[in-house]
């Protein structure tokens, strides 16, 4: 019982975990530890009908309750390394997370050894 408290305690603190939404306020994820698995993940929890199409045209039938952000680890200089699953074109790629502040979180990813990267930044949404 103690353990099941000190994991729940860790992942309220944790500066990761939140509900954040992208620049357009199309999308929105929920990141907290990853269930079943080690480290963090972030799930669509709410979308657009044009991010919901976006996504099927990739392949992704169901964008709400997917996973974007998949296993992110903290690595020796802070910032979190795991996979990012893009939607759009149905495919994961190795990416990174890091907060510029509280309420900015800035996801990287390249679709192949450095080639085709792309930055996304998220915005934390205040808990009502």
């Amino acid at each position: 019982m103690l353990t099941l408290l000190a994991l729940l305690a860790a992942a309220a603190t944790d500066p990761l975990a939140g509900t954040w939404r992208n620049a357009a306020d199309s999308v929105r994820i929920r990141v907290e530890r990853c269930r079943g698995a080690p480290g963090m993940c972030g799930t669509v929890i709410a979308a657009s009908d044009r991010a919901k199409a976006d996504a099927a045209a990739g392949g992704t039938d169901r964008l709400v309750g997917t996973p974007l952000f998949r296993g992110f680890e903290r690595d020796e200089d802070g910032a979190w390394a795991g996979t990012v699953f893009v939607p759009d074109i149905g495919t994961e790629v190795e990416g990174t997370l890091h907060l510029e502040g509280r309420n900015t979180l800035v996801a990287e990813g390249c679709l192949f050894a450095g080639f085709g990267c792309k930055e996304q930044r998220w915005t934390r949404v205040a808990a009502k």
